[in-house]
């Protein structure tokens, strides 16, 4: 047995999961999890005293750790596809660093210097994001927690553990993840997590750290990969964490008290922090580390709280900023959002050259865009220089590959987010959580494919990679320069397909394999008018049972919550107006035309419609509405049996 199992095995005695005590070893003495030989509870209203059972033992086929948008992601993608999955969740709620206790921005690819700016992820993520919208308009982050636990405790096949931390991991003799030892904090309980497949998306990555999966921390020398932003000589700073904060306009003057934790904010050393509005805090209001940022956790937390509130008091209390008189504190962080620790090294490591180069990568799974972007690695307590030293922008997303998504030597194992194969430079992009979404539904879809194919992630990514690029297409994700080419796609082998109107673009790009506008390039059909109808035709019957459509939410328009309503200026709060809201699909069987599926409410870019198999020549989408737009615009149409 190898050092990381966690099962104690006496002489003679069999290894006999959930039954004996789960033992992890602190300095080489056994330290049993959920024993509980002395714990007598008594049960007044049945007079019986017991043992209370705290061990459990569950199996699974995938189990993400973390949920992020990244582990979300990983988590309903695999069972989307099929995959037994369990969500593992150190916290309360959902959401990580963009859940009401660190309330960090669902950024993601932006201010890029082409026409559109705005690149933005779809699938799972804007899934999640257009729900908000639907349900939380009055962008409440604690109403955002519950709507994020809806959309995920609605998936079949899927199951939540929250104040769960996996703590370790027992390994196969292979080279592969058994089990994942856990806690849950609110039931007293461990959990021996069995599963086939195993994605970490904690961002700190313990479970992977413990199963002895190779990493990185600190910075790497600008000569390794030849990175012009990274430093001469190798170090271990890492990018810092942050703490929120959230005011309120009282409407009357209103004091200021600050706890006695407070650290004086020092305005005259201060280099480029700027001060110009006062909802919702300031990012740099961070503290990195030289060493260990998660041993320095604690003590950084505590620190930050008294930096947060320094700032805080010098707006209100230094006469430099009448404007803020009247407004108070209505949230605080307690848990600082962290940016960096643990880089996780797959077959691949992803460099600022590969971003910069617009380098192409057979084994693409999705794309970022984010500006490369090195934070002050002293944070505020070096503030003689700025917070940020650049925002170095792109032209166009660039691609993340597969590679970097598996660990290198330990063989079932996946990680997606800010833990990924990445440069720590590489890195200072990779991070916004829009694309560590994409990653997460990358990773799991491919779990769900490689426990269907049993595969290993390196034999998908080396002999499969077209299985899994091809079912992130159809599940809508954009994956720079791949198009999609699904040859089980009925729809492609049409002999005609036209609409009833035309006013852009043309029925037949539906069919290209590529579901959104590129720069000087359409791909969609757009109506001139509602309602719309769009048809399809065969010289020969087809068995149909399952259609999917790609519709418009606008890409290039920004749909994430703020913390300040201030930067809500160029959005919609609302289910964007050009989405299909209500259609009708019919097809003609035996001469005559018959509805076989119909939508209302439709808050999807991806329409799945799924009915008994029919046998047809023909179909026709009756687009009835979208929840505004006068014209119906599509990027895509797919047929299946």
């Amino acid at each position: 047995m190898k050092r990381r199992k966690f099962f104690k095995q006496t002489a003679g005695a069999g290894l006999l999961s959930g039954l004996l005590p789960l033992s992890i070893r602190v300095n080489d003495d056994p330290v049993n999890l959920g024993k509980r030989s002395n714990d007598h509870w008594e049960q007044m209203g049945k007079g019986k005293i017991g043992i209370p059972k705290r061990q459990k033992t569950v199996q699974y086929d995938v189990a993400v750790i973390g949920a992020g948008m990244a582990g979300i992601s990983a988590a309903v993608a695999s069972a989307r596809n099929g995959a037994k999955t369990v969500l593992i969740n150190d916290r309360p709620v959902l959401g990580g660093n963009a859940s009401s206790e660190i309330r960090v921005t669902v950024n993601g690819v932006q201010s890029l210097q082409n026409k559109h700016r705005v690149e933005r992820e779809t699938g799972i993520i804007e899934e999640m994001l257009i729900d908000n919208w639907y349900f939380n308009p009055q962008e409440s982050y604690p109403v955002w927690d519950h709507v994020v636990y809806d959309y995920v405790s609605q998936q079949s096949n899927l199951d939540i553990m929250l104040n769960t931390q996996a703590i370790d991991a027992v390994m196969h003799d292979s080279g592969t993840i058994k089990s994942a030892i856990c806690w849950q904090l609110t039931t007293e309980t461990a959990f021996t997590i069995n599963a086939k497949y195993f994605i970490d998306c904690s961002g700190d990555g313990l479970l992977a750290a413990t199963a002895g999966a190779e990493y990185r921390t600190g910075r790497e020398a600008r000569s390794e990969f030849d990175e012009s932003f990274a430093p001469e000589v190798a170090d271990g700073w890492q990018m810092g964490a942050t703490l929120m904060m959230i005011t309120k306009d009282m409407e009357k003057p209103m004091p200021y008290y600050p706890p006695s934790f407070m650290i004086p904010y020092q305005a005259e050393k201060a280099h480029d922090r700027k001060i110009n509005q006062f909802k919702e805090g300031y990012w740099w209001v961070e503290l990195g580390s030289d060493d260990d940022i998660i041993a320095d956790q604690e003590t950084n937390r505590h620190k930050l709280m008294g930096y947060m509130h320094g700032v805080w008091n010098y707006i209100k209390n230094s006469g430099e900023f009448p404007e803020a008189d009247n407004l108070v504190l209505d949230w605080v962080g307690s848990l600082p959002g962290r940016r960096e620790s643990r880089r996780f090294m797959g077959d691949y490591i992803l460099t600022q050259k590969d971003m910069e180069t617009y380098k192409h990568f057979e084994d693409a799974i999705g794309y970022g865009g984010w500006s490369l972007d090195e934070h002050n690695p002293g944070g505020i307590e070096n503030l003689s220089e700025p917070p940020s030293y650049f925002h170095d922008r792109f032209n166009k997303p660039y691609e993340v590959p597969f590679r970097s998504l598996y660990s290198k030597n330990i063989k079932n194992l996946m990680f997606a987010g800010r833990n990924v194969s990445v440069t720590h430079i590489a890195l200072s992009s990779t991070r916004i959580q829009g694309t560590c979404a994409l990653m997460g539904q990358a990773v799991g879809t491919a779990a769900a494919l490689c426990l269907s194919h049993q595969l290993s992630p390196r034999m998908l990514a080396q002999n499969n990679i077209d299985l899994l690029q091809e079912q992130l297409l159809r599940d809508d994700v954009y994956i720079p320069n791949r198009p999609s080419r699904d040859p089980k796609d009925l729809a492609r082998q049409c002999q005609v397909i036209f609409g009833d109107s035309t006013a852009t673009g043309d029925a037949k790009l539906l069919l290209d394999g590529i579901s959104r506008d590129e720069i000087d390039q359409i791909h969609h059909w757009s109506s001139s008018s509602k309602p719309a109808q769009l048809q399809l035709e065969w010289l020969e019957a087809q068995p149909i049972s399952e259609v999917l459509i790609k519709a418009d939410t606008n890409l290039q328009r920004k749909i994430m919550m703020h913390k300040n309503p201030d930067k809500n200026e160029e959005q919609i709060l609302a289910v964007p107006p050009e989405l299909v809201r209500e259609l009708v699909l019919e097809a003609r069987v035996a001469g005559a035309w018959k509805e076989i599926a119909q939508l209302s409410d439709n808050r999807r870019r991806m329409i799945k419609l799924s009915f008994a198999p029919v046998q047809t020549s023909a179909l026709r989408i009756k687009f009835k509405d979208t929840w505004g737009a006068d014209q119906v615009k599509i990027y895509e149409v797919r047929c299946y049996s």
